[in-house]
């Protein structure tokens, strides 16, 4: 089986695809980098909108590490990232070590990927894995709470469940809340304002077999769209992208960073990405750890803080 250490190895080493699948039972994270005077208003949407941004770490300004996976390099282990200038998309590069500054913070939000094993595990087919696509992820008529300079709407991943096993969904993913948890829709997608499934705003279309019923969970992607919706493109400005859930068509998962430094304009940094989090095989120092409840919400003793677990084993 691939650890997370070993797909970052191969994202490092140049593998573009979206992480759904990658290391499974193990947290996946979306990533979001922005300069320091942007991050207290980032912190703040993520505090007011729980599920859509549930924060699992945020670093110190300028570090290119993570508590959740001690070694990886947030500059290069990234399956690719977009370069963004004057608001058009300018480059996907394998790495962005020469676009990093030293005030640059980094947020690191659980992702639905995480809780797919789960699914699996308890005999739930998860479609996008059959079908070897990204998942597809809509922008909807809710709009998220604002925070400062942030604001936008709700971005929902879509999978479809057979109707017979939609209680069981719910109930596996009601127990990870720090990677999206429950869904936030089930049925209709005209009542999240989509109006034509078959053409999602991020990812891949994923077909429905007979007798599924579309299933909504909140999506990391929502912060993306809050924050290209707060930093239009204005004056001489460059930006740099590597958001997860990107098309297939664009080269897999992606990230965004929107650097603008025209002033009088404040800089506004965007980084949005999907990538498998390694969890630490030392122990229980890092904020996502092993622990011997599965897929639990748990207060690890030696840390002294609340954990959330993507976790294998059993109870």
């Amino acid at each position: 089986m691939l650890t997370p250490a070993d797909a970052r190895a191969q994202y490092r080493g140049g593998l573009i695809a979206p992480t759904s699948g990658h290391a499974p039972g193990f947290t996946q994270a979306n990533l979001v980098v922005l300069p320091r005077d942007w991050a207290y208003d980032m912190l703040l949407f993520g505090q007011r909108n729980p599920q859509p941004v549930p924060l699992l770490d945020v670093t110190d300004a300028g570090s290119t590490r993570t508590v959740l996976a001690p070694g990886a390099d947030l500059r290069t282990d990234l399956p690719k990232y977009r370069v963004w200038r004057d608001g058009e998309l300018a480059d996907e590069p394998a790495d962005v070590v020469e676009l990093w500054r030293d005030d640059l913070v980094s947020f690191l939000i659980g992702c639905s990927f995480s809780f797919e094993q789960a699914l699996l595990d308890a005999g739930v087919p998860v479609r996008n894995l059959e079908q070897e696509r990204n998942v597809s992820m809509y922008r909807t008529n809710r709009d998220c709470r604002p925070a400062g300079r942030l604001s936008g709407p709700l971005v929902v991943s879509m999978r479809p469940i057979p109707a017979a096993l939609v209680a069981t969904a719910v109930q596996v993913t009601a127990r990870m809340p720090r990677v999206h948890g429950a869904p936030v829709h089930v049925g209709s997608p005209e009542a999240l304002g989509i109006a034509d499934p078959a053409r999602p705003d991020f990812g891949d279309p994923v077909e429905a077999e007979p007798g599924d019923v579309p299933v909504y969970w909140a999506c990391g992607v929502t912060p993306q769209a809050a924050l290209m919706d707060a930093c239009p493109a204005s004056g001489d400005s460059s930006a740099l992208a590597a958001p997860r859930h990107a098309p297939r068509g664009t080269g897999g998962p992606s990230t965004m960073l929107r650097i603008e430094d025209a002033p009088p304009a404040p800089r506004c940094t965007h980084l949005d990405t999907a990538i498998t989090r390694a969890i630490p095989d030392a122990g229980h120092s890092a904020p996502v750890c092993d622990h011997p409840r599965p897929w639990a919400h748990v207060r690890d003793r030696r840390a002294g803080c609340r954990l959330s677990r993507a976790l294998r084993g059993s109870s």
